[in-house]
């Protein structure tokens, strides 16, 4: 059995990760992005739409864009289909991540607890298991940040959505301005949670070795006389 230092650290470093995997599953089904865009049809006021998206629905709200105003849910892998397939693959390639995200996070939480109560061998059933998957997921996590923001900053994702999810034509986009959204920020306590979870581990293998080396240490501070013998 390990002991009740190592268990505990092992039980917190699960339950840190546990509270992750759960902020990651919210932020996975809530708003990520809202896109703002001035719009003008022909022979038409300016007008305004905005796109607000989740991962995998959203809402199109247009003010006089061309003529009316509307409110149009969609399906987001739907309508990335029938535009450019470059937004397409790489909100797509978000989502992947974020599953593999949470994949990992499952490993590091079964790992931590078979560490809780067992007392496994220097493989990736041990400590070093937790390092490799909860660092994983932190890592996996800032490369989903980085990319959701350049697909839809760089990418004409919102611009080619707008006409197509209301079929609208003659219609000019312009002066498009992106706010992230909750979904978004709540990436990163997930990632802050997978590095404190790695932490943890960290600090109880530190203290576990300084003590190993000091239980091996050689009568180094015995007297000469003893020494000697």
């Amino acid at each position: 059995m390990p002991s009740g230092t190592k268990s505990l650290h092992f039980l917190l470093s699960a339950l840190l990760t546990a509270i992750s995997a759960a902020v990651l599953g919210f932020a996975m089904s809530t708003n990520w992005s809202k896109t703002t865009m001035d719009c003008r049809g022909i022979g038409t006021n300016n007008g305004s739409a905005a796109i607000t998206m989740g991962l995998f629905d959203g809402l199109l709200v247009r003010d006089s864009c061309p003529s009316f105003g509307s409110q149009s849910k969609f399906l987001v892998f739907t309508e990335l289909s029938r535009i450019t397939k470059t937004p397409m693959i790489l909100h797509g390639l978000c989502v992947c991540l974020l599953a593999l995200c949470l994949l990992c996070s499952v490993l590091s939480i079964l790992i931590s607890f078979y560490n809780s109560v067992s007392n496994p061998y220097e493989t990736f059933m041990g400590p070093i298991g937790v390092y490799v998957c909860s660092s994983a997921s932190a890592c996996l996590s800032l490369l989903v940040l980085i990319i959701f923001v350049l697909n839809i900053t760089v990418t004409t994702m919102a611009e080619e959505l707008v006409p197509s999810i209301e079929t609208i034509v003659s219609v000019v986009l312009r002066n498009k301005t992106s706010q992230m959204q909750v979904g978004y920020f709540l990436v990163i306590p997930y990632m802050v949670l997978s590095l404190g979870a790695v932490l943890l581990i960290y600090l109880y293998e530190h203290t576990a070795y300084t003590h190993r080396r000091e239980q091996e240490r050689p009568t180094e501070d015995a007297p000469k006389e003893i020494m000697m013998y």
